[in-house]
């Protein structure tokens, strides 16, 4: 029996778009885009021409009235992820949509609590969490080959100049949620947390040191999981030589990936400690020349809708990342640490990630 074919629509016709139609266009035979949907005409129309999508809306109500769809994939600026996702859960089509998925805890609460009734999903594109490295990864630290996870460093040191932050959603609090803590360096320590688990308690600092923004360019945080592994975590919009890095110290070997915006499995090196040489042996099985990207992560959204089950990553796997990023913002501003579980509904930085009310 042949899968079925998902009906897929786009929203948001900017530059992350494309990405999300090639995705679909590696899925051909699984799911098809019918409708993309931006408030910039011209645009949409350029861009359904240039994907070979049939239908056009002005607006995400006009898609959501007139056309079919099991999927939609949310591409527009972060303010719009909420309202636009409560809307498509409303009219039972299921989300994927591009990080930071909103801007709050609270908000993440109310998604949450829309996919239980409408029976719905919402999931975040956190693709670097999919690539046949971090499978590998997670695979060997389950069967216990590296041993106990004792230390690890996550930087994202990027570059953004004043001209990328006159776009007029960029660098505010109310429209981008955050700076390079929240729309950034969230790929890699998601990544992180997604293999090291549960993390107990963050100190943190930021600080603008360059850009005109209301919020900052840069953070540094300490954190501890919950057994006891220690991890250093960068976020950086100022650093000319780019780079994005994970480090992890286990008992018998520390393995490394050094990429930029996707990475190969050549992008990975490991370095057993002395009579763990097969460790090098084992880690190179198999090896892909594939990208972690979208591709990856739409083909276990897929999977998940094919089984009837919440598609990765679910909104509860993105809230201990969104909670990680409201405690770094909290002990920043507090000049203390804060522990998972210290941020409940009524603390100030559930409702924003400035400790603001909205």
């Amino acid at each position: 029996m042949s899968q079925p074919r998902y009906r897929a629509a786009i929203v948001g016709a900017g530059a992350i778009a494309a990405v999300h139609a090639q995705a679909l266009l590696d899925h051909a035979d699984r799911a098809v885009p019918v409708a993309v949907a931006d408030v910039n005409a011209e645009l949409a129309r350029h861009f359904a021409a240039r994907w070979g999508i049939p239908q056009v809306h002005a607006n995400l109500d006009d898609l959501l009235k007139r056309e079919r769809v099991d999927l939609v994939h949310l591409c527009t600026p972060p303010a719009t992820h909420t309202p636009l996702a409560l809307r498509c859960l409303e009219a039972g089509a299921n989300v994927l949509v591009e990080k930071p998925p909103t801007l709050s805890l609270a908000e993440m609460d109310v998604l949450a609590e829309a996919s239980r009734r409408t029976g719905a999903h919402v999931a975040t594109v956190f693709q670097h969490r999919f690539g046949t490295g971090a499978h590998r990864l997670r695979e060997m630290i389950a069967a216990g080959d590296l041993g106990r996870p004792l230390l690890a460093t996550c930087e994202t040191r990027w570059y953004r100049d004043d001209d990328y932050f006159r776009v007029p959603w960029r660098g505010k609090w109310e429209t981008e949620g955050g700076g390079p803590t929240m729309g950034h360096g969230i790929h890699q320590f998601d990544l992180l947390l997604s293999i090291l688990g549960a993390w107990e308690q963050v100190t943190a600092v930021t600080a603008r040191r360059a850009r005109d923004v209301e919020t900052e360019d840069v953070s540094m945080a300490l954190v501890t999981f919950a057994d006891g592994t220690l991890a250093s975590v960068v976020n950086s919009v100022i650093s000319p030589r780019q780079t994005s890095t994970l480090r992890f110290d286990f008992e018998r070997a520390t393995v490394e990936l050094t990429h930029l915006y996707g990475y190969r499995d050549a992008d990975w090196t490991i370095t057993p400690v002395p009579g763990h040489e097969d460790l090098t042996r084992r880690w190179n099985e198999g090896r892909s020349e594939t990208v972690s990207g979208h591709t990856d992560q739409l083909a276990a959204v897929l999977y998940a809708l094919d089984a009837g089950i919440a598609p990765p990553v679910s909104l509860a796997d993105t809230r201990t990342t969104m909670e990680f990023i409201a405690a770094l913002y909290a002990s920043a501003a507090g000049g203390r640490p804060v522990r998972a579980g210290e941020i409940g509904p009524e603390h100030p930085f559930a409702g924003a990630m400035n400790g603001a009310v909205r």
